[in-house]
């Protein structure tokens, strides 16, 4: 943890100094990467009061509110608990247990396939791992199906706590690990646990196409700067 004052002197002016490093009056503007996300859900589907969920190499958050403003936190959900169990995994990383990125991203997908039977040694990067299990339920895999199941089976029950913090009326998926097939199972399964176990929640989980599941944080995030005229 940076300490406050620490992080007022040097952290948080990090982005500014760099910018002003490369050159003199280039447009910029500083935004979390989990903002960044739920504006570009925000754009495509023309809504508001809206929570994206960027699963991808990580997992991280963004909200925008009903007048369609950034939320400007952190909302750095990789590191959020969402599973009480004293037997949850172990983020290497945080060293925490139960967060979310041990269930919502590449990460995820990769832990699962060893008790989904598919080894994935002979690959290098995390990045070449995912893919090698899209590959597999592409073609018609069903252990590489379940995996997704999975993924959307954690989803929908932790819908309730991102609800209770949010109040979002919609949760955007995003990222390359709801890419193709994989994240309309993970899509359905998280709907199927959100209507049959918790039918209270007045809340839609949905997909962009695929060039913003996979693009749309890019384009959103150029968008971020104000030209000057």
């Amino acid at each position: 943890m940076v300490p406050k004052e620490l992080f007022d002197l040097k952290g948080r002016e990090i982005y500014f100094r760099a910018v002003k490093e490369i050159g003199d009056n280039i447009p910029f503007e500083v935004a979390n990467d989990g903002d960044v996300a739920a504006l570009a859900g925000s754009v495509s589907l023309k809504r508001n009061n809206l929570l994206g969920l960027a699963m991808g190499t990580s997992f991280i958050g963004g909200f925008v509110d009903s007048e369609g403003h950034l939320s400007n936190w952190l909302s750095e959900l990789a590191f959020a608990p969402v599973d009480a169990s004293p037997n949850a995994a172990v983020d290497n990383w945080s060293g925490d247990i139960g967060v979310g990125v041990q269930y919502f991203c590449q990460e995820a997908v990769i832990k699962l396939s060893g008790a989904a039977g598919i080894s994935l040694t002979e690959y290098d990067t995390p990045a070449k791992k995912l893919k090698a299990v899209q590959k597999l339920l592409d073609q018609g895999h069903e252990s590489a199906a379940a995996i997704f199941r999975a993924i959307g089976c954690y989803l929908g029950h932790t819908v309730p706590l991102y609800y209770d913090i949010y109040k979002a009326d919609t949760i955007l998926l995003l990222g390359r690990t709801v890419s193709g097939t994989g994240g309309d199972i993970i899509l359905n399964t998280a709907q199927a646990v959100v209507r049959d176990e918790y039918p209270e929640l007045q809340v839609e989980l949905m997909l962009p196409d695929e060039y913003t599941r996979r693009l749309g944080q890019s384009v959103a995030a150029a968008s971020l700067p104000e030209i000057p005229k």
